[in-house]
């Protein structure tokens, strides 16, 4: 029984394991995408995320802008 055991599991030289560059490489994209998967989690539309988010750093953009000029300057309009 034991010899036929040894013939179907394969040999240690036959598993191969890839070299540490490989290996990091693996790790790394791995990594990107569980934060990827945890980003988007609950969330409909990622992109639709994104936009407002970037919509939303301009926005605060333009008011520290708008505050280091001075503020905003008011016209006065008649007709």
């Amino acid at each position: 029984m034991g010899i036929f055991m040894s013939c179907c599991k394969p040999s240690a030289s036959d598993v191969l394991t890839p070299d540490a560059e490989t290996r990091r490489r693996q790790q790394v994209e791995a990594a990107e995408r569980r934060l990827a998967e945890q980003a988007a989690r609950g969330v409909k539309d990622p992109e639709r995320v994104k936009r407002m988010q970037q919509r939303s750093e301009e926005m605060e953009k333009r008011e520290q802008e708008l505050q280091k000029d001075g503020g905003p300057t008011l016209r006065w309009t008649s007709e």
